[in-house]
């Protein structure tokens, strides 16, 4: 268990890594994609499979919406791909910069205290289901700024592709 979780960090950083080294939008949006799938499948294997189902199903849902956007902003007949030399420049800056900060800061911790009581147990109630209650008690405050810092974003970005006060429905 403790290699399939390995396994899907490894998944989710390289996917991390494929969405900031690519400038084209498909090919951010498949390592989005990838990301968010590993993120998910560790989720899954520490027992909260409900919680990553949902958010598997939301962050895919607000992906689709994204891509589709920016997409028909950048209409490039020829994006540059992972194979081409200014992308594989960036990633392996970025993986050598996922490295040397692991030997910087000394991340040799284990992951073995997450699996040492790991019971499975059936009751009517999962694992997952006591967070969402903790967040929603204690956490109403984080999720005013949160609701906020959203609005702030949708404006900015309303802002950034108006363009020459055309609006943001424009012909690309």
């Amino acid at each position: 268990m403790m290699y399939l979780v390995f396994l899907g960090m490894l998944g989710l950083v390289l996917g991390l890594v494929g969405v900031a080294s690519n400038p084209s939008p498909y090919f951010a949006a498949l390592g989005l994609v990838l990301a968010s799938v590993c993120g998910c499948w560790v989720l899954v294997e520490l027992g909260i499979s409900f919680l990553a189902l949902v958010l598997l199903l939301i962050y895919l849902g607000g992906m689709l919406v994204v891509f589709a956007y920016s997409a028909s902003l950048a209409a490039e007949p020829y994006p540059e791909a992972w194979g081409s030399w200014s992308v594989l420049v960036y990633v392996v800056f970025y993986l050598l910069m996922i490295i040397s900060g692991y030997i910087f800061f000394n991340c040799g911790v284990s992951l073995e205290f997450l699996f040492t009581n790991y019971n499975v147990e059936f009751s009517t109630v999962g694992n997952d289901w006591g967070g969402i209650g903790v967040m929603y008690n204690y956490g109403g405050y984080f999720l005013m700024f949160s609701g906020w810092v959203l609005l702030l974003t949708l404006f900015v970005v309303l802002e950034i592709t108006r363009g020459l006060s055309r609006g943001s429905l424009r012909a690309v």
